[in-house]
């Protein structure tokens, strides 16, 4: 029970009023412990007001943000307001929430810090690190409704067997969602395996997937595991499906339908019990009306298909990954980097992300080696961000529609208007194309 004095007629209503507010607000005193919370912070941790009132604050919240960056710590130290800070709660049955933080120094009469209040509101759908395990299963942050919607349904699509298609732009995350597939997995004991299908010539491929036994050719010594081997009782990830040649497509086919497969030089058939998850940056379906990409494969594989979306179609999530981009490297470089200026985050907003996590990941590893502390500035960013895109002879910035029209429209010249191969060299896929030259061609009329 609350050991607490019966407050006066005025107070009894001010504390009406502040249950009755939708934000979480809570106080501290300088030893960290809380002295006051509302309902709302009640809602947000899935505690009671008995089991948070005295308690250390990162007892209630139980986030790492507390470690990397501490708004009520910065506030008490510098004696200043903060606000609009993103950081995870995890609450008492082990999910995580995203909320945005503000953070104010309480003082006495005499002006004299005595602890610090902070608010807290819960970001609408916005869910960090959603999944069970340390740090999170995905270890990204996401206000996206279409990858919330993966999200959600990962954990069940993982508990079965069935073959996974990830389909998205180079940088977009399908290692990331092949991974924990499989620790959501029952397999998530058995190694997960990942080969690169692009970065292997044709000849070689057969080989590193299946193994050979000693003798199967001129260099063939002793007997070598394949992929499908090291992947035993586990999870293999072919990556940039698109790219293995029509023979292998067959072999791979016949693994998947038999459960099977043969090493180079063997005579007898070996089991393969291995759960298989493929991911492409091309249009499979494309491939197949081309002839260059087996159908009967193509359906085999598609059985769960996981679209992956741009960041430049959920710019919502530029600053989540900014702040968790910056919470890593202040660590890794040990600098006191507390965020972005407005006019960076303005910048980082407009840009495009050809490269997508991946090339926002780069740009904060070099703001953040360049930046001496305090926030990341213009001056710190790669020189390409650095100004409005400009082109020669005009003296307006393109917009980004305008930017990706043109882009798309120069890979299809320098490919002879073979949308194909455009689409791989713009890394994007066929119906992205068709939609930015739709688009781009509306801005014309």
């Amino acid at each position: 029970m609350e050991d607490r004095a019966k407050p006066s007629a005025g107070a009894a209503m001010l504390e009406r009023i502040v249950d009755s507010i939708v934000d979480g607000v809570f106080s501290i005193d300088r030893d960290w412990s809380v002295t006051y919370c509302n309902r709302s912070v009640e809602a947000i941790t899935g505690l009671s007001r008995s089991e948070i009132l005295g308690r250390k604050c990162w007892e209630v919240f139980r986030t790492k943000d507390c470690r990397e960056v501490c708004a009520l710590r910065i506030c008490m130290e510098e004696d200043r307001g903060v606000s609009h800070r993103t950081m995870t709660v995890r609450r008492a049955d082990g999910t995580m929430v995203l909320v945005s933080v503000s953070a104010s120094p309480l003082k006495d009469e005499a002006g004299r810090i005595v602890g610090g209040v902070e608010t807290l509101r819960q970001l609408d759908g916005g869910y960090a690190e959603p999944l069970p395990g340390d740090g999170g299963i995905l270890g990204f942050r996401t206000l996206d409704p279409q990858l919330l919607e993966l999200i959600d349904i990962l954990p069940r699509v993982a508990a079965t067997d069935s073959t996974v298609l990830l389909l998205g732009e180079s940088g977009t995350g399908k290692e990331v969602f092949a991974k924990a597939i499989h620790k959501l997995s029952d397999r998530s004991r058995g190694p997960f395996v990942a080969v690169n299908c692009g970065a292997l010539p044709g000849e070689l491929m057969e080989s590193e997937l299946f193994g050979y036994k000693a003798g199967a050719f001129t260099d063939a010594r002793r007997d070598k595991p394949g992929r499908f081997q090291l992947a035993e009782g586990g999870t293999l990830l072919l990556d940039e499906i698109g790219e293995m040649p029509l023979p292998l497509q067959a072999k791979l086919l016949r693994v998947l339908q038999e459960k099977s497969y043969e090493p180079l030089g063997g005579v007898e058939s070996v089991a393969a019990n291995v759960r298989v998850v493929a991911s492409t940056n091309r249009d499979l379906a494309d491939m197949v009306d081309a002839g260059s990409f087996r159908a009967d494969l193509f359906y085999r594989l598609n059985v769960v298909q996981f679209t992956l979306p741009p960041l430049r179609e959920r710019v919502q999530d530029v600053p989540l990954l900014v702040d968790q981009a910056i919470g890593r490297w202040r660590k890794a470089l040990c600098k006191d980097i507390r965020g972005v200026a407005p006019e960076v985050l303005r910048q980082l907003m407009r840009y495009p992300y050809p490269g997508n996590i991946r090339e926002l990941e780069n740009i904060i590893e070099y703001a953040c080696i360049l930046c001496p502390g305090g926030l990341i500035q213009t001056d710190h960013l790669p020189r390409t961000l650095r100004r409005p895109i400009l082109v020669p002879g005009e003296e307006a910035p393109l917009t980004m529609e305008e930017v990706r029209y043109r882009a798309a429209v120069k890979a299809l010249k320098c490919n002879q208007g073979n949308r194909n191969a455009a689409c791989r060299d713009l890394g994007i896929s066929k119906d992205t194309l068709r939609k930015i030259l739709r688009q781009g061609a509306g801005t014309k009329n």
